[in-house]
């Protein structure tokens, strides 16, 4: 399907973080589109090592286990998030192809903290240790980690200082760590006393403070504190993590009683296995690959059956604490997209703006945003591509979409970033003009994600005249959908909107803010239009401009702001197939001719001769602390939308599609998430979602 595009030049967006090192970050990590998506939606996700698949078991054995674990979790309601380094990629969910590489490999690395960046700078493989993995979870956004057993202090640690870096990552990554509890060839009371030192909770998990030691369901130690069950495990959690502590937590769950017995025979195979080890000078990394596979020989193959139940068995309580905590999370401190949590202190006079950290996909970024006067503030600095035209360009081109992107840049430094940015992209219709800027728009970024300070260098908008876009006419001619950026100059517009009248071809057009929300309005080019996506500011000086009562002040609550923006676009549907409100933290509001129940979104190509009507959907709850950015939602959703309507799907699906991709754009510090797929926002799953029932605001009489 040819979809053609007039759109206004890009935007070089500043975000508080750092550039050069979120760029390489993504780089460096790669999540799992069913992660990816269950993230997006706050569904429970489950972090999985991988140094059981590439040490702790022999192929095809460590393959079948592997995949026995995921299946497991996903019949619990979970995703599982497999973490490995492949080909010096940190992956955070693995394919089934990935999997089977990994199985296979015969040059696998172990890969802890300490290993990550020389895998990495040599492009190599590995299975990552409980450390790797929660380094990778954490970056990622997982909550909680399934393992075996973690790694301690060994014996005689306290003069040989080997301690396992699973206890300092448990130390200083907030991670909530399910294992069956430390492995009994270390020194458990040390192990124990090490955890406390670094601050990290420890907890067994049933009725009894008893620590298990692996295969054994007793130590002979105690843990300072048990939970009962996974309600109180995500409980214990979510005290973790709304106290923003830096520690992780630890909960040892017992192996289960119908293989304890064969857990108390493994023992006494591990202590011949460890003896041996010492008598042949085996130390380090090395101690556990050797131990584990002579026990697995002393006792004929029961202790990798007793290992495997083990797995199995952690993997099914982790994944019960990771659907109860996500249920705990999704019942405190939501708020709906576009939200702002602002806590304000005087300083000297001054107005400043504390802000707390908070966590993206791939990095940790620490937003402080202040002004003071006569002063430097500390601060980060990111950079990503913007402008209302680029993102929907951008949008539609992740969704299966290729629409030719007409622009304006310049040839400065800026400019080679925003085409190598944008190479997924048709951007042969974008002009490069000597001696101008490219387009520069410098954002403050609340804790929350939304815009407080804008500064744009936009002179080069003027330069997107008719003269030029005349010479794509064929393509504007042949096309499904025209976009109409409202930065472009007002005799631009008037060119594309009697164009599109003169072929039938549906316009949308794309109010930037409210000054600029005129510029189809002060002719009769807003008669070609067919959709709009103004916001209740925006809507409100179309109806300015057309000489239309508007109210003086812009209403507050839900019901007066559904009223006053059904009544704003009523004037509008009498030549305007659909007026899209975008509400921020409400949702939105789309008008149109009724149809079936809801409002018909497909270009009419006759007179409209059905009643016209309101339909209100609610926004999609996100959690305030995991919004990154919202400057990219309504794009986003527009986008969403308009991919619905190209594939011809029903108005429900459409805007169901649209509030997916807006959704996932606001965990991403880019406008548009690099992460979205057609796959991830696919009819079928937009029904899957548990969506509210669009309500009917206003019909026709």
């Amino acid at each position: 399907m040819n979809v053609l595009w007039k759109l206004s030049t890009p935007l070089w967006r500043h975000i508080s973080t750092s550039s050069s090192r979120l760029k390489k970050c993504e780089r460096l990590f790669k999540v799992h589109s069913s992660v990816a998506e269950a993230l997006a939606g706050q569904q429970p996700v489950v972090a999985l090592e991988s140094t059981i698949i590439t040490h702790g078991m022999p192929y095809p054995r460590n393959l079948s286990t592997a995949k026995e674990v995921e299946a497991m979790v996903r019949a619990e309601g979970v995703t599982p998030a497999t973490v490995a380094v492949l080909e010096g990629m940190v992956h955070v969910g693995l394919s089934e192809d990935e999997l089977d590489f990994l199985a296979c490999s015969k040059t696998a690395l172990k890969v802890s903290r300490r290993d990550l960046p020389y895998v990495i700078s040599k492009g190599l493989s590995g299975g990552t240790t409980v450390s790797g993995t929660m380094i990778a979870a954490h970056r990622a956004g997982i909550p909680v980690f399934v393992t075996g057993g973690i790694g301690g202090v060994h014996r005689d640690g306290e003069n040989s200082l080997d301690v396992s870096a699973d206890l300092s990552e448990l130390g200083r990554t907030p991670i909530a760590v399910v294992s069956a509890g430390v492995k009994s060839i270390l020194d458990i009371g040390r192990t124990l006393e090490f955890l406390e030192t670094q601050g990290v909770c420890v907890a067994t998990y049933g009725e009894t403070k008893s620590f298990p030691a692996f295969f054994s369901r007793e130590s002979g130690f105690t843990a300072p504190y048990n939970v009962l069950n996974a309600e109180e495990a995500a409980d214990l959690i979510v005290g973790m993590l709304s106290l923003g502590l830096q520690s992780g937590l630890l909960l040892a769950v017992p192996i289960p009683v119908k293989h304890a017995a064969v857990g108390q025979q493994i023992e006494g195979a591990i202590q011949i296995a460890v003896a041996e080890a010492r008598q042949k000078g085996i130390t380090g990394k090395y101690v556990t690959p050797f131990i584990l596979q002579r026990v697995s020989e002393l006792t004929e193959g029961q202790s990798l059956q007793a290992n495997i139940a083990l797995i199995h068995n952690n993997a099914k309580v982790g994944s019960q604490i990771a659907r109860a905590l996500s249920e705990r999370l999704q019942k405190t401190e939501y708020r709906a997209q576009g939200g702002s949590q602002i806590h304000e202190e005087k300083n000297q006079g001054s107005q400043s703006r504390t802000v707390r950290r908070i966590q993206s996909p791939f990095t940790q970024i620490t937003l402080i945003l202040g002004w003071f006067y006569g002063q430097t503030n500390p601060g980060s600095v990111f950079q990503s591509f913007g402008g209302v035209g680029r993102n929907v360009a951008d949008c539609l081109s992740r969704l299966g979409h290729k629409p030719l992107f007409i622009s304006a840049i310049g040839t400065d430094s800026h400019s080679d970033a925003v085409l190598n940015y944008c190479k997924h992209m048709d951007t042969r219709a974008v002009r490069r003009l000597q001696g101008l800027r490219t387009a520069t728009y410098c954002a403050v970024i609340t804790e929350s994600g939304e815009l407080n300070l804008g500064l744009g260098d936009m002179d080069i908008h003027s330069q997107i005249k008719e003269q030029y876009v005349s010479q794509y006419e064929e393509h504007l001619s042949s096309a499904s959908l025209l976009v109409l950026d409202g930065n472009i100059p007002v005799s631009t517009i008037d060119y594309v909107c009697s164009l599109a009248k003169k072929h039938s071809i549906p316009v949308w057009y794309e109010p930037t803010d409210a000054d600029k929300a005129c510029k189809p309005f002060v002719s009769e080019s807003w008669k070609a239009l067919t959709y709009t996506s103004p916001n209740l500011a925006e809507l409100c000086t179309m109806n300015q401009t057309l000489l239309l009562p508007t109210p003086k002040v812009l209403p507050s609550s839900l019901e007066d702001v559904l009223g006053s923006a059904a009544a704003l676009s009523r004037p509008l549907l009498e030549h305007l197939c659909c007026v899209m409100v975008t509400l921020g933290a409400l949702g939105v509001l789309v008008c149109g001719e009724h149809d079936s129940g809801t409002v018909n979104l497909q270009p009419q190509k006759h007179n409209r001769k059905g009643r016209l009507c309101a339909m209100y959907y609610p926004a999609l709850m996100v959690r305030s602390e995991e919004t990154v950015n919202v400057s990219g939602a309504g794009d986003s959703l527009a986008g969403g939308v308009m991919a619905g309507i190209l594939q011809e799907q029903d108005t429900d699906t459409c805007v169901h599609m649209g509030l997916l991709a807006a959704r996932l754009s606001l965990f991403s510090p880019h406008p548009i998430a690099p992460c979205l797929t057609a796959d991830i926002i696919r009819p079928d799953r937009a029904h899957a979602w548990p969506w509210p029932k669009p309500t009917c605001i206003w019909m026709e009489s």
